[in-house]
């Protein structure tokens, strides 16, 4: 499975609440971007990323088992890219769907179809449970895709992509299009939302602030280069958020200070901030999924109506 395993990102989480930048740093700095009036999108407009290393995965992904997912790839500016696809549903007409980002090297794919310990399930099997339409895109430089990792940068765009194949099927609903992402996945979405507001709704699960935490193993920029951080990191950015987007994470053993933070930080009501009581950063995963494949599945009006309340939050897990 190629996601956060519990120990190691566990032990990057509690780093990444630890990020080296003074916590102020990406209040004041979100406050700047405001004040100049400059979207994230516009402040990455023209400029092109400098990496400071080159790395591709160079492994496919395995066959997923039949009737379960679909290899397939899709276009994006990196080229084709793998993904796994539900099966066209049984039931005719259009349906919602959901791309869902995983945590760790979230530019690759690998087994999201055994069966998890609900404590740390992070194959979004919920989604695929409840009927909905569910895909997993890999990004650039992941497994053996063409281009180079570049770490929350021009995956944006192959997320973007992969909406676009999602939207031209025809048992997809265009304008009921979801979008999800557990840890650097969350992080990842809720850039993704900072640039293009197309989600009907993003659920970003334990996110930080700045990606600078994450430390120079997992990002292939100048950890001192401030601009090339500072555009990687959504502590930024909210301000740019023209969509509904929903951040999670459990109240201990989690990025839970880096989710108060971005809701200190943000004055956009598009986006709302939640600790859920007694979950940690993955056990948040499983309830809270479930809860979400619900709200999808009621939520068939011309805009949406998906919303949480902290009482229903609250008992979650007991």
């Amino acid at each position: 499975m190629i996601r956060c395993t519990h120990l190691a990102l566990l032990t990057l989480a509690l780093a990444c609440a630890a990020c080296s930048r003074p916590a102020g740093d990406a209040a004041q700095a979100a406050t700047s971007a405001d004040a100049a009036g400059k979207t994230l999108a516009e402040a990455r407009a023209g400029v092109a990323t400098k990496l400071i290393t080159q790395s591709r995965g160079g492994e496919a992904p395995p066959a997923p088992p039949s009737g379960v997912l679909d290899l397939i790839h899709y276009d994006a500016p990196a080229g084709k890219l793998a993904a796994y696809l539900t099966p066209r549903p049984a039931t005719l007409g259009k349906h919602p769907a959901i791309i869902w980002i995983s945590g760790g090297d979230s530019n690759t794919i690998g087994d999201f179809w055994s069966p998890q310990p609900r404590e740390n399930d992070q194959s979004a099997a919920a989604f695929r449970a409840a009927g909905i339409v569910t895909m997993y895109p890999s990004l650039r430089g992941g497994n053996d895709n063409p281009g180079e990792r570049e770490g929350f940068y021009g995956e944006v765009q192959d997320i973007l992509a992969a909406a676009d194949h999602l939207a031209k099927l025809d048992y997809v609903d265009p304008q009921r299009i979801y979008l999800g992402g557990h840890s650097t996945g969350g992080t990842l979405v809720l850039l993704v939302a900072q640039i293009d507001p197309r989600f009907r709704d993003v659920f970003s699960f334990g996110p930080v602030a700045d990606v600078s935490g994450y430390g120079q193993d997992m990002l292939p920029v100048s950890l001192s280069d401030e601009r090339e951080i500072r555009l990687r990191s959504p502590g930024y950015w909210l301000g740019s958020i023209r969509g509904p987007v929903f951040v999670f994470e459990g109240d201990h053993d989690a990025n839970t200070d880096q989710v108060e933070l971005l809701r200190e930080s943000s004055k956009n009501p598009k986006a709302q901030f939640f600790v859920v009581p007694r979950a940690d950063h993955f056990s948040v995963l499983a309830p809270t999924t479930e809860l979400i494949a619900k709200k999808i599945l009621a939520d068939t009006g011309a805009q949406t109506t998906i919303g949480f309340s902290e009482a229903e939050l609250e008992g979650l897990l007991k």
